[in-house]
């Protein structure tokens, strides 16, 4: 797992959303971009997490800054898990982990005593110039908005 450190450059990826609509890092020139990856859609951790975003996304996009989230998932179950808690941001459906991978989210778990291969729950905030302002590797699901903000100092 080779993760993209603060001050670097984020991976110009390119991905299709739950509607089937591009969604690449060029769209977002001269914003800032929560991009943040979850392992799978409609579980407690994930749900708790999106949930968060969208009660907060209105504050998030009136200080400047765009929210997409990647998974492995199919366009269907993300359009399945937005309609389900009406989610207003695009949700990439990486099914060949090509985003998963270039940003270095895909690795060894642990979970009951199993190990086994999956995404680890990482967030990126991409500055306004494509590079990487913060990163989370241990992401608060119930308060991920008010901790990004607080981070940013834009609380």
């Amino acid at each position: 797992m080779n993760k993209i450190n603060e001050g670097e450059k984020a991976p110009n990826f390119a991905g299709k959303d739950q509607h089937g609509n591009p969604v690449s890092l060029d769209q977002f020139k001269g914003k800032k971009l929560v991009l943040y990856f979850y392992p799978k859609d409609d579980t407690p951790g994930c749900t708790a997490e999106a949930c968060n975003l969208r009660d907060n996304y209105k504050t998030l996009l009136d200080k400047g800054i765009q929210v997409v989230g990647v998974s492995a998932d199919t366009e269907a179950k993300h359009q399945k898990f937005v309609d389900k808690y009406d989610l207003p941001f695009p949700l990439i459906a990486d099914t060949d982990k090509s985003v998963i991978n270039a940003f270095g989210v895909w690795g060894e778990k642990k979970f009951m005593g199993k190990v086994y291969d999956g995404i680890h729950r990482v967030t990126y905030v991409i500055g306004e110039d494509g590079s990487v302002i913060k990163r989370f590797d241990k992401v608060k699901t119930k308060a991920h908005a008010e901790e990004i903000l607080e981070a940013l100092n834009m609380n």
